[in-house]
């Protein structure tokens, strides 16, 4: 059979990046096989449905180089993809589980359902439904439904024995039955739950892998029983370990983590976002780091997923895009980078511009810290630190030097980087002075820091008058 996974994310907002990992590591799988990629839509929680967020998604998976199959936007022949569209069929399934003695209708109301609550705080210990409903009789249950009564459909579970879920990542895990509530499958006002309305469009729509977070492994053998109960085969688990954020919890978008939106908009290229996340929580054979798309769906194998949680590490994701910054052509770089310099270069020339930016590619990290290593060329004052001051006060050569850089720019008539690297070395034939106290007050006077980009390349961008100024 061929393979088939499916990403299926509620349409509330941006994307998290622990979200993203998931969708990755589905592609990954598929695309591994030769397989298909579905993006399928779970908006049973109309409450929390963002207007255009399936939009959002579509465009961070198409910025990621990864490619949808079939979804709301590109419809196969399993479709709709969106489970609002497919209310009749799960309606159609829970009745059949009811016919079948799997499911029964249960009409207890909130309030009796909070009793429930109370008497188990109470006695201190878990709430779980006692399936009283479960015992009514047929003539009760077409009473309560012709006298217009509310009522949700449970799944009856079994309450003696095991349940064993095979998962790649996890191997065998055993769970007592007794630990099982009888879950809602279909809610009151017709929407499915999430638990079985994936098992449902999972089946319907021919998926063989399902890729989640672990958290979801304890409730897996609900989704198992729903299969047996169907005579379905189920199909193969890949549960993928949690990845946490600097603060040590669970990446959220409720608790306001990143979106891949908001690390793009600062400057990460998606291409570097994908590369790093694959590598939360699964290792390759080598020690290889920084892959391509093609490389990764290659070497990609969900044997090597961990059990254990990775952290989130935003030096760690600087570092990989910082490596994916420097392999982009310098037409690319600048294409890339000019969006985000925030100055007024309205009186610079575009060869300025483009030197600036150009010699920042090697030391970039993301795209809007462009701002914070540029101020130098735009700030009319300088503050140099205590630190820096004591170091010029250091060394009576350091006068003599600073005295003949200026007397050597003064005299310049033409301005460009090579004349200025030729100034360079004049003032060291002529002071005998070298190394650190040749290059490093010249940099303190002009820009205020003991270190920067090339000192020719600096003197040229800062311009004449302003380097005069400033050795005075």
């Amino acid at each position: 059979m061929k393979t088939r996974t499916r990403f299926a994310p509620s349409p509330t907002g941006f994307m998290h990046i622990g979200n993203l990992r998931t969708a990755i590591f589905e592609y990954l799988v598929a695309k591994h096989d030769g397989g298909d990629f579905i993006l399928r839509v779970e908006d049973t929680d109309q409450n929390r449905k963002v207007e255009g967020a399936i939009d959002f998604i579509y465009d961070t998976l198409k910025l990621c180089n990864i490619e949808i199959n079939e979804g709301p936007n590109n419809e196969g022949e399993f479709g709709p993809y969106i489970q609002s569209e497919r209310l009749d069929l799960y309606k159609h399934y829970a009745e059949e589980l009811v016919k079948m003695g799997k499911a029964y209708y249960c009409f207890c109301t909130e309030e009796t359902l909070e009793e429930m609550r109370a008497l188990a705080d109470k006695y201190k210990r878990p709430f779980m439904y006692d399936g009283r409903c479960s015992r009514l009789t047929e003539e009760e249950i077409d009473e309560k439904i012709k006298s217009g009564e509310k009522y949700v459909i449970r799944q009856k579970m079994p309450k003696t024995g095991f349940s064993i879920v095979h998962d790649v990542v996890y191997g065998d895990v055993k769970v007592e039955n007794k630990v099982l509530e009888d879950q809602i499958l279909l809610k009151s006002d017709g929407y499915p739950t999430y638990n079985f309305a994936n098992v449902i469009d999972d089946h319907l729509m021919n998926i063989t892998h399902v890729i989640r977070g672990n958290e979801y492994l304890s409730q897996t053998p609900k989704y198992n029983l729903l299969y047996e109960a169907f005579g379905w085969d189920a199909p193969t688990y890949i549960h993928v370990p949690m990845v946490l954020g600097e603060d040590g919890n669970k990446l959220s978008k409720r608790n306001g983590d990143a979106s891949f939106m908001d690390l793009y908009n600062e400057g990460y290229l998606p291409d570097a976002v994908v590369n790093y996340l694959v590598l939360l929580g699964w290792s390759p054979e080598t020690n290889q780091e920084v892959y391509t798309m093609d490389e990764l769906v290659k070497a990609f194998d969900a044997n090597r997923i961990s059990k254990s949680p990775s952290s989130y590490d935003i030096k760690k994701l600087r570092w990989f895009n910082a490596k994916y910054i420097k392999n982009l052509s310098d037409e690319d770089y600048l294409k890339f980078v000019r969006p985000f310099l925030k100055y007024d270069v309205s009186d610079k020339s575009e060869e300025w511009v483009n030197k600036l930016l150009l010699i920042y590619k090697d030391h970039l990290s993301y795209g809007n810290e462009i701002n914070e290593l540029v101020g130098i060329f735009f700030n009319d004052e300088i503050n140099i630190s205590k630190d820096n001051q004591e170091f010029l006060n250091s060394d009576e050569n350091i006068p003599v030097v600073i005295n003949a850089y200026k007397e050597e720019i003064s005299n310049l008539t033409d301005w460009n980087v090579e004349v200025i690297a030729e100034v360079i070395n004049k003032v060291k034939e002529k002071t005998g002075i070298k190394g650190k106290l040749l290059y490093m007050p010249i940099r303190i006077k002009i820009s205020g820091v003991e270190h920067g980009p090339e000192l020719p390349d600096e003197i040229y961008l800062i311009g004449k008058e302003k380097v005069i100024d400033r050795l005075k």
